[in-house]
């Protein structure tokens, strides 16, 4: 008799703890800011987490480089006439050079279809000796510092090239609170459709590896100038409480980058 009432009492408490984490997480939802009070489908699609690849999907390395400020155009011109070299094993996305938010700093995004097509290209680029010898050994010594991370697409984002060529890249990059990133992914989605007309979304990433719970928005806009109005004439946003922090880089395209 003793042991079914302590089973009762236990089953009970397991039942009120329970309850009671629902009622919190519903809560939590429910203050909110009203754009940012999804669906639940939405809520079920962007799936709360802090990484942002499906299975299977495709991942992209975004690479910074910091370079010597006495060997900046040496670098840029090397990377010009052997980047050849590096293209035959995997897909570039784009090459910049930024101009405003650091100095004397490029980066770029690869292309990979898994983190084992990632291994194997590093091992194909290990032997290959002409990558190696023409670039990597003239390369290294004009940097000072690299950086990389893995970030995956948004469900509903697609690499799109600008509307024509020239203008200015925005690389933006927001850290959210922990668990909120594809909340804020789903709200960018939003601005890429109020800002048609003044500025075009190129793609929409989530982090995977590296700064967790970060959207990146790469946007390109007519000019430095047309940026710095969209930005002045935009609203605030509706659901900043969601953010941790926020950073933004501008940027050139490099005259062998494929989007331009």
């Amino acid at each position: 008799m003793f042991a079914l009432i302590f089973l009762h009492q236990h089953f009970l408490s397991l039942f009120w703890f329970f309850l009671f984490g629902k009622m919190i997480r519903l809560s939590r939802c429910a203050r909110l800011p009203t754009r940012f009070r999804l669906s639940p489908d939405v809520h079920r699609s962007a799936g709360l987490s802090t990484g942002g690849g499906e299975g299977g999907g495709a991942l992209y390395e975004f690479r910074t480089y910091q370079i010597r400020p006495d060997r900046s155009s040496a670098f840029l011109k090397l990377t010009n006439e052997k980047i050849h070299l590096r293209t035959a094993h995997s897909e570039l996305i784009g090459y910049w050079s930024v101009e405003y938010g650091a100095l004397n700093q490029v980066f770029h995004i690869w292309k990979y279809d898994s983190f084992s097509h990632r291994a194997s290209v590093r091992a194909a680029l290990a032997q290959d000796e002409r990558w190696i010898g023409e670039y990597v050994g003239q390369a290294i010594p004009m940097l000072t510092c690299q950086d990389n991370h893995v970030a995956a697409l948004l469900p509903w984002s697609r690499i799109s090239a600008p509307p024509h060529r020239g203008g200015v890249f925005e690389l933006a990059s927001f850290r959210t609170r922990v668990g909120a990133a594809a909340l804020w992914g789903a709200s960018l989605q939003d601005a890429s459709r109020d800002a048609r007309g003044h500025a075009h979304l190129v793609a929409a990433f989530q982090s995977d590896i590296g700064q967790l719970d970060t959207v990146y928005a790469l946007w390109w806009f007519k000019s430095a100038d047309e940026r710095h109005q969209v930005q002045r004439e935009a609203a605030a946003h509706g659901a900043l409480s969601l953010l941790e922090s926020r950073q933004t880089k501008v940027m050139f395209p490099c005259s062998f980058s494929p989007i331009k």
